[in-house]
């Protein structure tokens, strides 16, 4: 599958405004849906034309209905393999209740006030000078979600002086928990154990049951293997890779409870401040930075750190972007916080955005929601991905009996549900029921897909579920800049990190782990810094240290996405779809390997 993108390009004639706005996205999206092309295309084709039906009957295999093969029992049997903490009742309201505690106490987030006119980012810091423990690096850090506050944390522990300033206007988190995986645990452990230790004590462990792929439905043949709905096709274990490599294993945390352990155990009180966007920069003449708010408000710093996310305003002065290159992200500290309205106009903004901020439209739309669910497989399962030819369901234990699902449809960018009415309260319910619909007639291709799809839509109520297109790019940007390739992500005393410098596809659950590394490399080498003109060579170490392997796991999150939907198609093919399916199945255990090194 390749991707093709066009120039945004517009039509006009007489209609009523909502034709308008549905007559727009197509005509400057059209381009940009992704799209199976290639050999792709070529045996979808013959597979229509050349149909034998008893080449699809039999018996699938009684062996892919096992959830856990015995060479992962194996593992998770181990003495010092990690075991979760039983779902009781008890249980349940604890993690429900702390994640209610820490939304509460995120309200709590104020923006500037009178008494910050005093603070010491509001005037320039001498420099040229020496760094000492009396007179510290000062740090300002673009953007409060995970990766700022990691950032922060960081920066304290190492005895800066930091302040956040979020563009938000209330901490109303996108998306339901984080599974912190075992590199960023290793990460988070070396920046601050007690954040660490708590982290865990808040935390799901997920490592303790098996992960994989399934088929959403019947589908194969005799020559390539017949397999039934909801059968495994690919099963692994994440705590194998993480006990070789010593390293604590994944959990799963409440985003409020993450947010809320940060800054009560590695933040200062008062140092994040919310309704202060951050829009532009200046590298100042004599080393420092100046940054200027949104309203006119200048701070300053000896380094500022751009984790704003995917629309980041730092990486748009950084790189000389399109004057529309930055924007309100629909994620990270905010997403929350936006309503159904907000969220339709951002959809169809985003579209020019993208193409001013050099962003790849990944070809998919995702509709994401926590269910209050205990899951009819949370004993064995952890986490699974249920394919279809142009679509998939991907759903993970969220803790205290909720499952955290993803339905990822591949479509045009810029597209939006259709209002309530009194015929169809539940738009995207309606959507979602057909899409991966278990009834006779199957979804509109036809397939009857596995119950599972709809057991957590349906214990969802419409309005927890969000929707948005989703974007990714690459860490270096396509450049003959040697300056640029030297340094992608710094320019002077300003660096970017997350979202701003890498956005990803969630399949490998590394978009906020890659961040947290970040931020622990990035404090890493700011705290070799003795003298203010050491600080760009810090910043240009991290980028350089940085890239390579960001981009090398956003390819792998990239690629996995894009095979996904032809998963169905590899599997039909003789020879070809076996071996597909065991180059997958043992190349798993190698990416994780590399996915959780101690080092970064």
């Amino acid at each position: 599958p390749l991707r093709h993108s066009s120039a945004l390009h517009t039509r006009s004639r007489t209609v009523s405004p909502l034709s308008m706005v549905i007559d727009e996205r197509k005509s400057t999206t059209e381009a940009n849906k992704a799209k199976s092309i290639g050999p792709a295309v070529l045996i979808r084709k013959v597979k229509e034309s050349v149909d034998i039906p008893w080449l699809a009957e039999g018996d699938a295999a009684a062996s892919n209905k096992v959830n856990v093969p015995d060479h992962i029992k194996a593992i998770l049997s181990q003495p010092n393999a990690p075991k979760r903490e039983k779902e009781t009742p008890e249980r349940v309201a604890r993690v429900r209740g702390r994640a209610d505690e820490a939304a509460e106490d995120a309200k709590k987030a104020q923006g500037m006030t009178d008494a910050d006119k005093d603070a010491w980012f509001r005037s320039a810091p001498p420099s040229p000078r020496a760094i000492t423990k009396d007179d510290p690096l000062r740090v300002i850090v673009a953007g409060g979600g995970l990766a700022g506050l990691v950032t922060a944390a960081a920066c304290t522990a190492k005895g800066m002086k930091v302040a956040v300033f979020e563009q938000a206007s209330a901490y109303a988190p996108y998306g339901g928990p984080i599974q912190i995986q075992s590199n960023a645990l290793r990460a988070l452990q070396r920046i601050n154990p007690i954040i660490y230790e708590e982290l865990i004590k808040a935390g799901t462990c997920t490592a303790d049951r098996v992960s994989g792929l399934k088929i959403g439905y019947r589908r194969g043949n005799k020559l390539a293997g017949i397999y039934d709905k909801g059968d495994w096709l690919v099963r692994f274990d994440t705590v194998g890779p993480a006990l070789e490599a010593g390293l604590p294993a994944t959990v799963v945390v409440d985003r409020p409870v993450i947010q809320q352990i940060m800054l009560k155990h590695g933040i200062a009180d008062g140092a994040v401040k919310i309704q202060s966007r951050i829009i532009d920069y200046e590298n100042l003449p004599g080393g420092g930075v100046k940054a200027t708010m949104a309203d006119g408000t200048e701070v300053f710093g000896d380094v500022l750190v751009g984790a704003d996310g995917v629309w980041s305003s730092v990486r748009k002065v950084m790189h000389g972007l399109g004057d529309g290159a930055n924007g309100f992200a629909a994620s990270g500290a905010a997403g929350g916080a936006i309503d159904e309205a907000e969220a339709r106009k951002l959809a169809r903004d985003t579209v020019k955005i993208a193409e001013s901020a050099s962003r790849r439209f990944s070809g998919f739309t995702c509709y994401a929601a926590l269910a209050n669910i205990e899951a009819s497989n949370i004993e064995e399962v952890s986490y699974q991905i249920l394919l279809g030819s142009d679509k998939y369901f991907v759903s993970t234990d969220g803790g205290g009996n909720r499952q955290q699902w993803f339905a990822l449809i591949r479509e045009d960018v810029g597209g939006v549900d259709a209002e309530p009415t009194d015929e169809d309260p539940n738009p995207k319910l309606t959507r979602l029921r057909k899409e991966f619909s278990n009834l006779a007639e199957g979804d509109q291709n036809g397939d009857v897909w596995d119950d599972f799809a709809l057991e957590l839509i349906n214990a969802t109520p419409e309005c927890d579920i969000k929707r948005r297109d989703l974007y990714d790019g690459a860490p270096l940007l396509d450049t003959l800049d040697l300056k640029r390739w030297w340094s992608p992500w710094s320019e002077g005393a300003v660096a970017i990190c997350g979202d701003a410098a890498h956005p990803m596809m969630p399949n490998l659950g590394q978009g906020g782990c890659q961040s947290t590394e970040d931020g622990y490399r990035l404090v890493e080498e700011l705290a070799t810094v003795t003298h203010t003109d050491k600080v760009a060579g810090a910043l240009g170490s991290y980028s350089r240290k940085r890239v390579l392997r960001t981009s090398i796991i956003q390819g792998f999150a990239q690629l996995g996405s894009d095979l996904l939907v032809d998963f169905d198609l590899m599997m039909t093919i003789p020879l070809l779809g076996p071996f597909f399916l065991t180059m997958t199945q043992l190349s798993m255990p190698w990416i994780l390997r590399y996915l959780y090194t101690p080092d970064f």
